[in-house]
Formats: C-alpha cells, structure tokens, sequence
C-alpha cells in the first residue's frame, strides 16, 4: 500500500497530545512523493489523477483525498488485487482520509480488462462506501472506473445516488 502526501508534516508539526500512531500515518514516508495539488473538480480531473492505474495487470484501488476546495491532498492505495478483483473496506479506504483532514473522497480503480463497465461488485461497494463517507462527514464524490484510455464516472451516470 502506497500513500502520496501533498504536505509534509513533522512531529514538530503535529499539534501537542497527537497520539504516536497519527504521527506514524502523517509522517513523510520515506517513498515521499510531492503531488502538484491538482484539482479533482469533476471527473476528468479525477481521471487524470488515477490514469496511470491503466497500466497496472492486476485491480488497483485507490482513494483521492481532496481538501475543501477539492485539490488533492493525498492518493492512497488502499488495496492491489488479483487479475479481476481487489479486496475493499470502509476502515481501510477512510483512514487516510481522516488522518490527513480530508473535506472530501473519490474514489478509483482500475479494470486490467480495460472494459469500464461497472460490476455488481463495483455498484455494491460505491454504496457501502458513501454509507460509511456520509457517517463520517467525508462525502464520496464520484467514483472512477479506469479502462485503456478511457473512464467511467458513477457521478456522470448517475449512480452515486
């Protein structure tokens, strides 16, 4: 799992009584790389974040953290699966949300296939996930299916409802 922070935060940085493992999670990790802080405003920002999951053989999934003005503040690999498939839960896709004050999420993945069709798989976690987004107070914009130079937008669809 690989998570991309926009900011660097220290322990000299951290607020006073922060526990250890938020340090841990929000410390530069030594694989530190520095995003432009793109904006995810619609889909095809958000697109052009995750495209590089084109390339990948096996299912990727990864979270955008956005701030309140929707620029990405972190991209989070939250799970790398097998060939068709990838193993998703709601802690572990809003840790890093939390951790680093995401406003908001978008959600990605990849399908090695390169079809973009939604499964029923793909519809029943967007659901579980907004359900968990919505009790967190961290939204779940829109999610993205990345195929071979092409994507689908549940939110341009209509499927995030």
């Amino acid at each position: 799992m690989q998570t991309e922070y926009v900011t660097t935060l220290t322990p000299a940085t951290l607020p006073s009584g922060v526990a250890p493992w938020v340090r841990l999670v929000r410390e530069r990790p030594p694989h530190f790389t520095a995003l432009s802080r793109a904006e995810a405003r619609g889909p095809r920002e958000s697109y052009l974040a995750v495209k590089h999951l084109q390339d990948e053989e096996v299912e990727v999934f990864v979270a955008l953290c956005l701030d309140a003005q929707h620029r990405i503040i972190a991209r989070h690999e939250v799970t790398r699966g097998i060939l068709n498939c990838s193993l998703v839960h709601p802690r572990e896709v809003f840790r890093v949300a939390i951790a680093v004050g995401a406003a908001s999420i978008v959600l990605a993945h990849n399908h090695p296939s390169g079809d973009t069709t939604p499964s029923g798989d793909d519809r029943a976690i967007t659901r579980q996930l907004r359900e968990a987004g919505w009790l967190l107070d961290i939204p779940v914009h829109d999610h993205i299916i990345v195929g071979h130079e092409s994507f689908l937008s549940f939110a341009e669809r209509g499927m995030m409802q």
